[in-house]
């Protein structure tokens, strides 16, 4: 009986291990199954030092971002120039369902 004891406590073990890093005993509690960022807990370090190294090496980065000028300066050019890109294409989009619209309705009321 020890040995069943032995490998039933091992086995609850492995199924813990596997809950708590695919994110799925979250997804149980809530009742909701897997999110969408239920993955997201594979992409980052399991272990705490790697963690506390990569939340240095990306704070240095964010902050040497922040302190210099004209890197900071390209950034919000680069993300303007992103932004008016899109809504550019928007705009366009939107053109383009109000003259589909126009031909829908031109058709209707000509066939009538």
């Amino acid at each position: 009986m020890a040995k069943k004891s032995k490998k039933y406590k091992e086995m609850q073990r492995r199924l813990r291990d596997l809950e708590a890093g695919s994110g799925f005993a979250a997804a149980a509690d809530s009742g909701n199954g897997p999110g969408v960022l239920a993955g997201l807990s594979r992409l980052l370090p399991s272990n705490r030092s790697d963690q506390f190294l990569l939340g240095l090496v990306l704070g240095a980065a964010a902050a040497y971002v922040l302190s210099d000028d004209e890197l900071r300066g390209k950034i919000m050019k680069s993300g303007v120039q992103l932004y008016s890109g899109l809504a550019g294409g928007l705009a366009e989009m939107k053109e383009q369902l109000s003259d589909i619209q126009a031909e829908v309705t031109a058709e209707q009321h000509g066939t009538l």
